[in-house]
């Protein structure tokens, strides 16, 4: 009997579809950033915040990536910018291809930053390279601080770790300085930014972390 290495085989050809659209995306100047965090994490919140922080100043897009809906999308074109739900058709993750395709269906020219909302999820997304300038990872304060011993892959491959909801500290058990501990033994590159979007609380470093990697 014969066994194929299926997953080997898709993720070494989708490495090599990752690395051509990034380079096309420096090439034309856009920052791609991949957000992947968990449901209910805060991923369209901290976005929601960060978007309307720096679109007096910058050009900002958003691409949507959800199993189905198209609520998330909507919200963005409310805050005037542009976006585009990308329905994965049942799949736990955004790939190269994917992304191209939303990037060319949505159009990308003069645009500085533009946002990929992942689908929720912790092992799909790690996996699999987009073609990503940045791969941002968000936890959230009521998820717990053990996130980095459950889903160590995620934390491995990120280049930041955005902590959100910090302004319920006071109402859930979550030791900051041992979460990131944790990811520092996995990662001990990683940025880390806690933030409340809801307060604004650390929005500003990680606002400034998003211009310094413009064209990079």
């Amino acid at each position: 009997m014969k066994i194929i290495e299926l997953k080997e085989s898709v993720t070494v050809s989708n490495d090599r579809d990752a690395d051509k659209l990034r380079q096309k995306m420096l090439k034309n100047g856009v920052c791609l950033v991949n957000i992947m965090s968990s449901p209910g994490a805060g991923k369209t919140t901290l976005l929601s915040k960060t978007v309307s922080d720096l679109k007096n100043d910058l050009t900002v897009a958003v691409i949507e990536a959800d199993i189905a809906s198209d609520v998330d999308a909507v919200k963005f074109e409310d805050l005037g910018v542009k976006s585009i739900q990308a329905h994965t058709d049942g799949m736990c993750h955004m790939d190269a291809g994917m992304t191209e395709r939303a990037l060319d269906e949505m159009g990308y020219s003069n645009t500085d930053l533009i946002f990929l909302e992942n689908v929720g999820n912790l092992i799909c997304p790690a996996e699999f390279d987009t073609g990503a300038n940045l791969n941002v990872m968000i936890t959230s304060v009521p998820e717990g601080d053990d996130k980095p011993l459950k889903y160590p892959l995620m934390f491995s491959t990120s280049d930041a770790l955005v902590i959100t909801k910090i302004d319920t500290l006071p109402y859930f058990t979550f030791d900051t300085e041992k979460c990131i501990e944790r990811v520092r033994k996995l990662n001990p590159n990683i940025k880390i930014f806690p933030v409340s979007a809801k307060t604004g609380e650390g929005m500003n470093k990680w606002e400034e972390y998003l211009r310094q990697n413009l064209n990079k």
